[in-house]
């Protein structure tokens, strides 16, 4: 007969199919500043979408980037959560038409 066994515990973290780790709402919450019930309107809203379609919904670690980024857009320009959704989707585009600007005037200079 063989010794007592022992097994360690290991924490599961689930990640996305880009490999970014995913964690609950629950986090998101807490690491935006939210309060939960909150976050749930927002993702009903569509200012946030799961990562994951079926179970207990789970979110890029970045949500709660994304959800302070919305807050503060509320807060600093008065605007309500359609007003900075749009905003937001405006300045990502923005950001996208930079980086391509770049990466012509790179292409440019050759």
């Amino acid at each position: 007969m063989t010794g007592p066994r022992s097994y360690a515990l290991v924490a599961v973290q689930r990640v996305d199919a880009d490999g970014a780790p995913l964690v609950p709402l629950e986090v998101v919450a807490v690491e935006a500043g939210l309060h939960p019930d909150l976050v749930h309107r927002l993702v009903a809203l569509g200012a946030l979408e799961p990562a994951t379609a079926t179970g207990r919904p789970m979110f890029r670690r970045d949500a709660a980037a994304h959800l302070a980024r919305l807050q503060r857009l509320r807060h600093d320009l008065g605007l309500n959560y359609t007003g900075a959704l749009l905003a937001m989707d405006l300045l990502a585009r923005i950001e996208a038409l930079e980086g391509a600007l770049g990466h012509i005037e790179r292409w440019e200079r050759r």
